[in-house]
C-alpha cells in the first residue's frame, strides 16, 4: 500500500514538476522581447501582448522593457483594443518623456481616436479629440515626419466635425429653430473657416436672419 502511495506521489510530481519549476529564467528578457516581436509580425497580436507583459513582470528593469511597452500599445492598437491602446501609449509617453519614440506615439494616439470617428449626425467627441492630439504633435515636433504625416488626418477630422455643425444646424433650420441654427451656422465661420464650407454658411446664415427677422415683424405686428 505504501508503495502505491510511494508511486502516486511521484507522478503528481512529475506531471506537475514542470510548472514548478518554470522559472523566469528559462528565458531571458531578450528572448521573450524576440518572441514577442515574432507573434506581434505573425498578427498573433494577444499572444504577444502576453509574452512582453511577462517580460515587463520578469524583468522590470531590463533595457527591453520600454520597447514591450509600446508594442503592447500597438498590438491593441492592432486588434482595435483603442481604450487599451491609448492608456498604454499614455503611460509610455509619461514612463519616458524624452524618448525618440514620442512624436510616433502621439500620432498613435490621435489615429485611435480618429478610428472611431462617426458618421456627421452623431457624437463627434472623438473627432475632437484626435484633432487636439494631432494639433499637439504638430505643436511639439512641427518638423517631425509624423506630424507631416498628421496633415492628412487633421483635414479629415475638420471635415467630420464642420460636417456634424452644418447637419445639426439644418435640423434646427428645417425645425424652425432659427437662432439654434443661426448659431450653428456661425460657429463653422469661427471655427473652421477653411474647410470649404464657407460659402453654404453664409447663405444659411442669411436665410436664418432673414427667417428671424420675419418672426420679430410679425410678434410686433400682434
Amino acid at each position: 500500500m505504501k508503495n502505491i502511495i510511494a508511486l502516486s506521489l511521484i507522478s503528481l510530481f512529475l506531471v506537475s514538476g514542470c510548472a514548478w519549476f518554470e522559472t523566469k529564467e528559462e528565458k531571458t528578457a531578450q528572448e521573450l522581447a524576440s518572441d514577442g516581436m515574432d507573434l506581434f509580425n505573425r498578427g498573433k497580436y494577444e499572444k504577444s501582448i502576453a509574452s512582453f507583459e511577462k517580460l515587463k513582470d520578469w524583468y522590470p528593469f531590463s533595457k527591453y522593457v520600454p520597447f514591450a511597452e509600446l508594442k503592447i500599445a500597438d498590438a491593441n492598437y492592432n486588434i482595435e483594443e483603442y481604450e487599451e491602446a491609448v492608456s498604454a501609449y499614455e503611460e509610455f509617453e509619461s514612463l519616458h518623456p524624452r524618448n525618440e519614440a514620442i512624436p510616433y506615439v502621439i500620432y498613435k494616439m490621435g489615429l485611435c481616436y480618429f478610428q472611431q470617428i462617426d458618421t456627421i449626425d452623431r457624437d463627434q467627441s472623438t473627432a475632437k479629440k484626435a484633432l487636439d492630439t494631432f494639433h499637439r504633435l504638430k505643436k511639439q515636433f512641427p518638423k517631425d515626419p509624423y506630424a507631416i504625416k498628421a496633415e492628412e488626418n487633421i483635414k479629415k477630422c475638420l471635415k467630420s466635425l464642420t460636417g456634424h455643425e452644418l447637419y445639426v444646424g439644418l435640423f434646427y433650420l428645417k425645425s424652425k429653430h432659427y437662432k439654434a441654427a443661426l448659431h450653428r451656422f456661425e460657429s463653422i465661420l469661427t471655427q473652421y473657416p477653411d474647410v470649404g464650407v464657407h460659402q453654404k454658411a453664409l447663405q444659411h446664415i442669411a436665410t436664418c436672419e432673414a427667417l428671424l427677422k420675419e418672426q420679430d415683424q410679425e410678434k410686433g405686428s400682434l
